[in-house]
């Protein structure tokens, strides 16, 4: 058995639930996924830096993200060693999920389909980011 990562921010299943709240845990911890297009940051494209909604590690820069029609923010690249690449086999599927390095909350998935020179596309919760518009 591989034994479970140690993040530096380590909080108790409780201690996640009070701090995030129903949907936010859902999401971050609980590795769900919001329904497409009804999340804040699905169509916000202000400049500033997308940061983890359980830790507020910085991810995200603003000028990575773009309108990909999935219902979902979309991203061409996370900020240096900012997110983790874990293996996804659930729904009969495999994907890339994309974890925060700092704390390993659930961010969403990354895809090869983006339309950057990379052609990766990380498809993020709105519930699982917050924004500074620093």
């Amino acid at each position: 058995m591989t034994p479970k990562k140690e993040y530096s921010v380590q909080k108790t299943d409780a201690e996640w639930k009070q701090q995030l709240g129903e949907e936010r845990y859902h999401v971050l911890r609980k590795k769900g996924t919001e329904r497409a297009h009804t999340g804040k940051y699905n169509l916000h494209f202000e400049d500033g830096t997308y940061h983890c909604g359980a830790c507020n590690a910085k991810l995200f820069e603003s000028d990575s993200k773009f309108e990909s029609s999935c219902g979902w923010p979309s991203f061409s690249e996370a900020i240096e060693g900012a997110v983790e690449y874990v293996e996804d086999k659930s729904f009969g599927m495999t994907r890339t999920e994309i974890l925060c390095a700092n704390c390993g909350s659930h961010l969403g998935h990354v895809f090869d389909d983006g339309p950057t020179p990379s052609d990766e596309r990380f498809c993020v919760n709105s519930a699982s980011v917050d924004f500074d518009n620093d």
